[in-house]
């Protein structure tokens, strides 16, 4: 199984550059971190997955996007975007994207 995230700031067009991201995992019966980030250049993750990565089952992302806008110097409404998915197969790669904006985002199931 393989899990990747990209995050673009729709209201430029361009990544998101250095947004904090948190991995978690649900497990007998509550969150655990599994990986922290921050976005490249490219608003992506590269190499910040651990070999033990859970596989099947409930997980999520939570994107720091309230310290991105304050960096760039935008106001904006969510401080925090938390995304939660199921893994139900170990033998695919999972992508999950963020578009953002100051006063909305939205997500789906990349390839």
């Amino acid at each position: 199984m393989s899990l990747s995230t990209h995050v673009l700031d729709a209201t430029t067009g361009r990544p998101a550059v250095g947004v904090g991201i948190l991995l978690e995992s649900f497990r007998d019966g509550g969150w655990t971190e599994v990986a922290t980030g921050l976005t490249d250049d490219d608003g992506r993750l590269k190499d910040w997955l651990p070999d033990d990565l859970p596989g099947i089952g409930m997980h999520r992302l939570l994107f720091d996007t309230g310290a991105y806008f304050t960096r760039v110097g935008v106001e904006s409404f969510y401080p925090a975007v938390t995304i939660t998915f199921v893994i139900d197969r170990a033998d695919q790669h999972y992508h999950v994207p963020l578009l953002l904006s100051p006063f909305a985002y939205s997500t789906y199931r990349g390839s």
